[in-house]
């Protein structure tokens, strides 16, 4: 399915989540599995503003996410600002997600390609740890992953300031970068395992 950010999820009369709800929903999204997650959802980015939900997605070592404008996109983080091999896949805890958007329709404005129910903290999966998602596989990288400008227009100021805040931090409330190192297939419903430790 195919949704334009500007003419469908663009909603000025949306009443963002308070600092107050965020922080009661912290509890639950600290009760996300640690080993065995789900992905709960797909979203491919095709061009600017625009989203894609799918029913399935193709990973890759060579372009991500099939479709998604990762490559095309670039980096101002590489110094010829071509795409960032760390940078490749963007997930989010989707239990933060339901809180900051308030409506699953509007999941998609975070921006992030997988939306996983797993505890994705630093201490939990630090840089180096793979998971196994579908018949593919990937590796968490050190590349920060923060609330922006943007993140504030779509879900507003108390929502970037929980996820920038320490705790946010520590636990990647915004969400965390990988890269695919076995491609494959991945479907929502997938389970997201962990499957090697950083030194193992």
């Amino acid at each position: 399915m195919s949704i334009s950010e500007q003419a469908t999820l663009w909603d000025e009369s949306v009443n963002h989540a308070s600092r107050a709800a965020l922080d009661a929903a912290l509890p639950h999204i600290q009760q996300a599995p640690a080993d065995e997650g789900v992905l709960e959802l797909i979203v491919r980015r095709p061009g600017k503003g625009q989203r894609e939900i799918l029913s399935e997605g193709i990973l890759s070592p060579a372009y991500g996410l099939q479709g998604d404008n990762w490559r095309q996109r670039g980096s101002s983080a590489t110094a010829n600002r071509s795409a960032h091999p760390d940078m490749q896949i963007n997930m989010m805890n989707s239990r933060v997600t339901a809180a900051v958007a308030q409506d699953r329709s509007r999941w998609p404005l975070a921006g992030d390609q997988l939306y996983v129910d797993m505890d994705l903290s630093e201490a939990n999966l630090p840089p180096g740890t793979r998971l196994s998602i579908g018949s593919a596989v990937l590796q968490i990288t050190a590349e920060p992953h923060l609330g922006c400008k943007l993140f504030v227009e779509r879900f507003g100021r108390d929502a970037v300031m929980f996820v920038n805040s320490d705790i946010g931090k520590q636990m990647h409330l915004r969400g965390l970068n990988a890269r695919v190192v076995q491609g494959g297939v991945v479907a929502p419903g997938d389970i997201v395992r962990k499957c090697i430790e950083p030194g193992e």
